[in-house]
Formats: C-alpha cells, structure tokens, sequence
C-alpha cells in the first residue's frame, strides 16, 4: 500500500520525515516493511506486508504517528 500526505510547507514535512526515521529502525513486527520518501512538501509512505492485519496495523501506526506530529508542530 502506499498514499501520500503533503503538507503545508517543506519544514513541517521535513519535521514530520525527522519524527518518523526512528521507527523505520525499530519495526515492532517482522509482517511489515516500511519505507518513506520526501519530496519536497509530499510525504509518500510505501508499506509492505505479508498480510492484511499487518497491513492495516502498519497503516494505522503511521497516520497516528503523523497526526501525533503535527499535533505536536501546532501547539503554542
């Protein structure tokens, strides 16, 4: 599966790549692989899995964890 986010300017999607390299390096599960490519303010998450639970666990991880970042970006 893969999709794509773009964001409003290049720092918040560069902030937002930063947060998430951690966790390409520490895979809870052995099911999923992940890869993440910015360009430019388009953030593209790539994820493979050998089945549909890891999938959309995957999935889920990583929208929470984007949305978590930019919660994290908008707090004043």
């Amino acid at each position: 599966m893969e999709f794509q986010i773009e964001f409003e300017d290049l720092r918040q999607a560069e902030i937002v790549m930063k947060a998430l390299e951690p966790e390409l390096n520490s895979s809870p599960s052995e099911r999923a692989t992940v890869e993440l490519n910015l360009t430019g303010k388009v953030l593209d998450v790539n994820i493979q899995a050998s089945d549909s639970t890891s999938l959309r666990a995957s999935v889920n991880s990583y929208i929470r964890w984007i949305m978590l970042s930019l919660d994290v970006l908008n707090v004043n």
